[in-house]
């Protein structure tokens, strides 16, 4: 996904922060953010871009604090380098997001960052934005700002850590994060329920989100009216076995050896179109229920325990179907508190809809950007109406 104008947008591969501050300051036109573009074809489709900024060089450890557990990284970092820097220490980013079909690797701290990939391990840690405690970051305009950990200038009256998560690139270039670690566990466990219904399936999870046992994820993969569980206990060798077998009596499931092939995977295999889809707890089965009766083969899976999941349906399907599926899927996501945003789909499919839908908010977030971004230069027209 990389429009341009009368040709290819040039790329530059800056290695340092100083060198993407020059590259701002100094080309002027429309800028386009990439790491291993894991996620790059997720979101709107950018207007035309002059300049794409690829952050593969601008990677490693800045600095590892392991005994506050805080480590700051350049933004082009993978999210595997980042893992093998801190295991030694026996600490990890407890970040696990899901990445399109036929991904190489799960991306970089950059694209984490902007897209707010989740992933099963947000139940037992937070979402992103609550592993974020420091940014720093290059302005449309080329000038650098630094905000939370490490701070050396703030950007007055913006909370920035928070903005720039699930912002798509649109506010700022983001060249360092500093993050809260969490240990490493001593053991993990896991327990698998078998296929249910869709109400037994909702009755489980539950169950044990109200359960004492704590688990580190909860993951449901359903499709047409029928879901299974998997489960991940961590703690300590003694504690996580006997806490997994809790859980599989509370649940109705067994102990298993390891986490099934489908635990992290996104539901819609290559040129499908996929959904994050959000919702308040209580809504679950009748946003199943909704899902269901699109008529689509459909397949979710996610933390529904935390009130996100995926959904996905492969490329077979006529895109005016697919289109008024995530219409209605969008409705009862909004009657259950929440919303759809089309992450991935083929072009035909995305001529139908509007990946983003109705946004709480909007004015807000167009002034936000008005003050970050004031030549919109930066994705435009990547994020929600067409910021």
């Amino acid at each position: 996904m990389l429009p341009g104008g009368a040709g290819a947008p040039e790329v530059v591969r800056p290695a340092t922060t100083a060198e993407v501050a020059a590259t701002l300051r100094d080309r002027p036109g429309a800028v386009l953010v990439r790491g291993t573009a894991t996620k790059l074809a997720w979101g709107g489709e950018p207007r035309a871009v002059d300049l794409v900024v690829d952050t593969t060089a601008l990677a490693g450890v800045v600095e590892h604090v392991a005994g506050d557990l805080v480590v700051t990284v350049r933004a082009g970092t993978t999210l595997e380098a980042l893992d093998a820097a801190v295991a030694p220490f026996g600490q990890r980013l407890a970040a696990d997001p899901v990445v399109g079909p036929g991904a190489a690797g799960r991306g970089t701290v950059g694209g984490l960052v902007a897209t707010a990939a989740t992933g099963p391990l947000r139940l037992s840690v937070g979402a992103v934005r609550d592993l974020l405690i420091g940014a720093e970051v290059v302005r449309a305009d080329g000038v650098v700002a630094r905000a939370g950990g490490k701070v050396v200038k703030n950007v007055a009256g913006y909370d920035l850590c928070k903005l720039l998560t699930g912002s798509w690139g649109t506010l700022a270039v983001l060249t360092a994060a500093t993050f809260r670690l969490h240990p490493r566990p001593a053991a993990t466990r896991w327990v698998l329920v078998p296929e249910l219904p869709t109400g037994a399936v909702v009755g489980a999870i539950g169950a044990l989100r109200r359960s004492q046992l704590a688990p580190a994820a909860v993951e449901v993969d359903w499709a047409g009216g029928h879901g299974r569980l998997a489960v991940l206990i961590e703690g300590t060798e003694e504690g996580a076995g006997a806490r997994a077998d809790a859980a599989a009596a509370l649940a109705g499931g067994r102990p298993a050896p390891a986490a099934p092939p489908w635990w992290g995977r996104p539901p819609w295999p290559a040129g499908g179109t996929g959904l994050r889809v959000t919702f308040g707890l209580s809504g679950l089965a009748p946003l199943l229920d909704a899902v269901d009766a699109t008529g689509l083969p459909w397949a979710v899976r996610g933390s529904a325990a935390v009130g996100v999941v995926h959904a996905g349906v492969g490329p077979d399907h006529e895109p005016a179907a697919v289109a008024a599926a995530v219409v209605a899927v969008r409705a009862a996501a909004a009657r259950a508190g929440g919303q759809v945003v089309v992450l991935d789909a083929p072009a035909p499919v995305r001529a139908e809809v509007d990946v983003w839908g109705p946004a709480d908010g909007l004015a807000v977030m167009r002034r936000v950007k008005a003050a970050f971004d004031p030549g919109g230069r930066l994705a435009p027209g990547r994020f929600v109406g067409g910021i």
